[in-house]
């Protein structure tokens, strides 16, 4: 029996020698809790004129910016690059979307939903966007 078994034997059984549970380390210690991984960013619904929702959440990592800002002006055909990019803008703030009631929360759902949105539902989606990241980002460049 190897240690990774042997371990989670003793855990499932109760036996085994006693080993601390890692909280005790200290504040930042194996199996605590940081504290910034509470934090919860806000999110933002914007509701279409059918009364559809889009939650946009309120929080941007600075890789996803970079990213976004790459795709933007990168050297592809610029109609692909600007459809590429706020693709992706909808990829990493999107938490959910309804559409005739019908709610998408997966990121794969969401995706798929978006590829196949009528051209008012992407002007939808484009100028929540835009309002969020006004809002939100000052320093991103809306698409």
């Amino acid at each position: 029996m190897g240690k990774r078994a042997r371990k989670r034997f003793n855990e499932a059984t109760g036996s085994g020698p006693a080993r601390p549970s890692g909280k005790e380390t200290g504040p930042f210690g194996k199996g605590a809790a940081h504290p910034a991984s509470e934090i919860v960013a806000p999110i933002s619904v914007y509701t279409d004129p059918e009364g559809g929702e889009l939650e946009l959440r309120g929080s941007l990592t600075l890789k996803a910016r970079a990213e976004y800002a790459a795709t933007l002006g990168g050297g592809l055909d610029r109609d692909d690059a600007w459809q590429r990019a706020t693709e992706l803008l909808f990829e990493r703030l999107t938490v959910a979307w309804t559409v005739a009631g019908v709610r998408a929360e997966k990121q794969k759902e969401l995706l798929g939903r978006y590829r196949m949105a009528s051209a008012a539902e992407r002007q939808f989606v484009r100028d929540s966007l835009r309002a969020h990241v006004a809002e939100n980002f000052p320093d991103v460049e809306a698409p």
